[in-house]
């Protein structure tokens, strides 16, 4: 048997104090996330996350540092998740852009109302990078390497 984690991208928008969050049905539920998805075969992290925030929301989007590296094991599904985290800023929307599937809509919610809405975030890492944006982590983006 074959194990391997779900490398996964996400991102953290903010505006006036009020985070850029998408809602989406997972499995009959809707929940909020971070623009964020999957690493596809031949991508690099920086061009994974601008994709997915693009598929996602219809904002062009370009990564400033990163804020973390996230580990997680969903207790649903026993997943492991391994989710690269980038703050940037976003520009350039294209309000005709269809969303990705599943995806419902977008909002902008402040620290507050995201932790309100905890029965209803895809996992603990959104508000977790959010509280991590808050306290002013940050890494610079010359440690995510690409190629040799």
């Amino acid at each position: 048997m074959f194990w391997y984690p779900h490398v996964t991208v996400a991102a953290i928008i903010v505006e006036e104090g009020r985070f850029l969050l998408v809602e989406e049905t997972i499995v009959d539920r809707i929940l909020f996330n971070q623009p964020a998805g999957h690493l596809e075969e031949h991508e690099t992290l920086l061009e994974a996350v601008q994709r997915e925030v693009l598929e996602e929301t219809a904002w062009q989007f370009t990564p400033t540092a990163l804020l973390g590296v996230y580990h997680y094991l969903a207790p649903s599904s026993g997943s492991t998740y391994v989710r690269f985290c980038f703050v940037g800023e976003h520009h350039d929307h294209n309000p005709h852009q269809a969303l990705d599937t599943g995806i419902l809509g977008t909002c902008w919610l402040n620290r507050e109302e995201i932790a309100t809405a905890a029965d209803r975030l895809r996992s603990p890492m959104v508000l977790r990078c959010v509280d991590d944006y808050l306290a002013g982590v940050r890494y610079p983006l010359d440690c995510v390497r690409s190629g040799w």
